[in-house]
Order: C-alpha cells, then structure tokens, then sequence
C-alpha cells in the first residue's frame, strides 16, 4: 500500500500551469486560493536538452512568488534527480 504524506513545506515541488509551463520551486506556503514558492525555476527547451531557466526575469531572484490556484492543474512532489538539479542551481551544492 501506498500512502501519500502530501507535500511539505521546504519540498521542492513541480508545478503544472494551465498555460503549459512546469514550474520547479521550493514550496513556502499553500491555502486554497494561492501557492507561494521561492526561486521559482522553469523548464525550457535548449540545445543541450532540457534546461531551468529562471520564471520571472524581472523580479529578485530570492523574492516569493504567489501563484493563485485557479492557474495551476498539478503541484507534485520533483522527481528527485530534477529535485538535485534544481538545488544545484538555485544554491550552487552539488548533491550526490
């Protein structure tokens, strides 16, 4: 049997949008009308292959980002290697 613990606040999360965008992010804070997050990554096609690019150009790259609900289709745990990736990125420590 599987049990879903749900997802914890600090867990970087993957977010769908209803617009087609996949949002990698570390969660900070969830009610039923918004989801905030911090250092909120996109995934892009480069060259290479899949990249993370930052979502919002404009802002600090440390600021909160609240997304509102009625916008998001899925909010997942990441797939733990995309998870290192991500912490790669965002901190600079490279995971093992």
């Amino acid at each position: 049997m599987i049990i879903n613990k749900g997802i914890a606040i600090g867990e970087v999360v993957t977010i769908k949008t209803t617009a087609g965008e996949e949002i990698v992010a570390k969660l900070v804070e969830e009610n039923p009308m918004s989801i905030t997050v911090a250092k909120p990554l996109v995934l892009t096609a480069s060259a290479k292959g899949i990249a993370l690019v930052p979502f919002l150009f404009t802002t600090s790259p440390d600021a909160n980002i609240t997304i509102s609900r009625a916008t998001v289709m899925v909010l997942a745990p990441t797939d733990k290697d995309a998870s290192d990736t991500y912490i790669q990125n965002t901190t600079g420590i490279k995971l093992a």
